[in-house]
């Protein structure tokens, strides 16, 4: 599936120690941007202003200035600050102090989130389809060396079955706050392991089609950060794990562009079609498995996926539910 660059000095060993090495810095990022309100500000406001900077100035004929890349981190950026504002942004009384509005209160601020996973992911599956239509054969395009394929086309539908199987967002909460957790954290219960794992399948497979130079770091390593975090200390904020680490990732691409397309930490797909197939087929089973689950929950609970939630009596989505402060539209729920 992958080959290392052993003319330039590397081995198993350093492409392994490399990989741990992105894997851990990604998660403690994702812990600092998470964990801090100010932490989150620098991260996904300061840092992207002074970066564009340099990406369009001194930087302007290394970095990657494809509508593509420029279009992925900018976007990955933007769901940050979205996430951010609809987790600390409130007004108060000036008199009392208490709490008389919240972003997250409202049904159009809880439409953001599934809005901008969605346009993620169709970027991703113009991206697949358009590498198909260039019937590519171990080519060079933007950068990359391509191989064009059905493989392509059918990871282009397993990522517009992702999109269709985005259920209850109007149920996202804001994580309460603990002695030992006061990250606010922005929990989406009905976003369910095994979405997670599909998109996960889907995204690389996405990676090794499109971004076969770079799938070993932004496809293994970059997916597994926030899904690890979601399962374990970060327990259902998955998709606002993805776009902290997605958007680190991207600025970091972006300014060392060097670190994945040369020397001995490159690493490369072995272009087997083949593997190809095989990885864009499981990736499309996956989802077709989640749609189907999801359309026989709909039927036997009679709920509507997209205008409330739909899997309310699994267990999993009853623990994140607990680990969230109530908002308005659950208080009103029980009149």
């Amino acid at each position: 599936m992958f080959t290392f660059n052993y003319q330039e000095g590397a081995s198993l060993l350093s492409a392994w120690g490399m990989w741990f090495v992105v894997l851990a810095m990604l998660f403690l990022f994702n812990e600092f941007s998470r964990r801090s309100k100010m932490g989150a500000f620098i991260s996904f406001i300061i840092l992207p202003a002074v970066l564009s900077l340099l990406w369009f100035t001194v930087l302007k004929d290394k970095t990657y200035t494809d509508w593509f890349h420029l279009a992925k981190v900018y976007s990955a950026i933007a769901g940050c600050i979205g996430f951010w504002l609809i987790r600390h942004y409130e007004k108060r009384d000036k008199v009392t102090g208490e709490i008389i509005w919240r972003l997250r209160d409202k049904k159009l601020a809880l439409a953001f989130p599934p809005l901008i996973l969605a346009i993620n992911i169709l970027e991703a599956v113009i991206r697949d389809i358009q590498i198909g239509r260039l019937g590519l054969n171990k080519e060079l395009f933007e950068g990359q060396i391509m191989m064009s394929g059905s493989w392509n086309y059918m990871n282009a539908l397993a990522g517009i079955l992702n999109i269709i199987t985005i259920t209850g967002w109007f149920g996202i909460v804001i994580r309460k706050e603990t002695e030992k957790d006061k990250s606010r954290d922005m929990l989406w219960p009905d976003m369910m392991w095994f979405w997670i794992v599909a998109y996960d399948l889907w995204n690389f497979a996405y990676t090794y089609n499109c971004l076969p130079g770079h799938s070993w770091y932004c496809g293994l390593a970059l997916l597994l950060a926030p899904t690890i975090c979601a399962f374990t200390v970060g327990k259902g904020a998955w998709l606002q794990h993805r776009a902290h680490t997605l958007a680190i990732w991207c600025m970091f691409a972006q300014t060392f562009p060097n670190f994945q397309d040369q020397g001995k930490y490159m690493v490369m797909s072995t272009y087997n079609p083949r593997i190809y197939f095989a990885v864009s087929f499981i990736a499309l089973i996956a989802n077709i498995a989640v749609l189907v689950y999801m359309l026989y929950k709909v039927r036997s609970t009679k709920r509507n996926p997209y205008l409330g939630e739909l899997y309310v009596d699994l267990p999993g989505h009853k623990k994140v539910k607990e680990l969230g402060e109530p908002s308005i539209l659950d208080v009103k729920a029980t009149y």
